[in-house]
């Protein structure tokens, strides 16, 4: 069964897509306000539909994958979660407020493949660029945040002297300066070595342990997403949002050997 241009079964994927507005849980207890809530999002370029309905909802201090093919719609979903591309239909909330409103409270790390490593800055510089005089209204200042991620003795390194590794660092240092605790980061671990991916997945749980809620697309599907409290899967709509294992037995077939999605 091919990944695009067929899906599986409603009834496959039933047990693992949850009501967005739910507002108890199976032993009873209340779940809070969404940080973050999309409903029936739709992305549409002429007759080219990027996202169908896509509804989700994230919880505070969690740590979600997003996981599809290339060409799935992940970056597009995460771009519109931002504010920054309008969607063709559906709605946004960020803390009940309409996200169009409230932008500054989710912050978007962009690809690292999207960056000019090349411009002539310092790991400090970058992250001033999140913040405004080294300054911060977020959830630690500059210098807090190039410890927090490892790289205090590099800070006044060059850019393009970094690893790939520590150039997302970097790139997550200048996030956590602003002034948001929602963060949605852009395929973090691609193109880097597996230790700097295991140092930067045990970063983003540390972060979800401190109470920052990130989302995370990838489109890995190895053993890095045990690390992972959620796993939504995208192809264009949202096919599968559960626990990792659960979510991997029912994708059984539709992951090469190299750990990727098929497309």
């Amino acid at each position: 069964m091919s990944w695009h241009g067929g899906y599986l079964p409603v009834v496959t994927w039933m047990n693992f897509i949850g009501s967005v507005d739910r507002l108890g849980q199976l032993d009873g207890s209340i779940l809070e306000e969404p940080v973050l809530r999309a409903r029936d999002v739709n992305v549409q370029y002429g007759d080219n539909v990027v996202l169908e309905n896509v509804s989700l909802s994230l919880q505070s201090g969690t740590l979600t994958a997003l996981v599809g093919a290339n060409g799935a719609g992940k970056s597009t979903l995460l771009h519109v979660l931002q504010g920054q591309l309008r969607p063709s239909g559906g709605t946004i909330f960020c803390h009940g407020d309409p996200i169009e409103t409230c932008r500054e409270r989710v912050v978007l790390m962009p690809q690292r493949s999207r960056i000019d490593w090349s411009f002539p800055i310092s790991v400090r510089d970058l992250v001033d660029l999140g913040s405004m005089n080294g300054q911060s209204f977020g959830c630690c200042d500059r210098e807090a945040a190039i410890q927090r991620v490892g790289l205090a003795e590099l800070a006044n390194r060059r850019l393009d002297a970094l690893s790939g590794g520590q150039q997302q660092r970097a790139l997550l240092a200048r996030c956590l300066v602003q002034p948001s605790r929602m963060l949605l980061l852009d395929e973090p671990c691609a193109a880097i070595d597996p230790p700097s991916r295991d140092q930067l997945l045990l970063l983003m749980r540390q972060l979800a342990d401190a109470g920052h809620t990130l989302l995370v697309s990838s489109h890995d599907w190895g053993e890095s997403l045990d690390s992972f409290d959620r796993v939504i899967v995208v192809d264009r709509c949202v096919l599968a949002d559960g626990p990792p294992a659960e979510v991997r037995r029912a994708l059984k077939g539709l992951v090469n050997p190299g750990n990727h999605l098929c497309g």
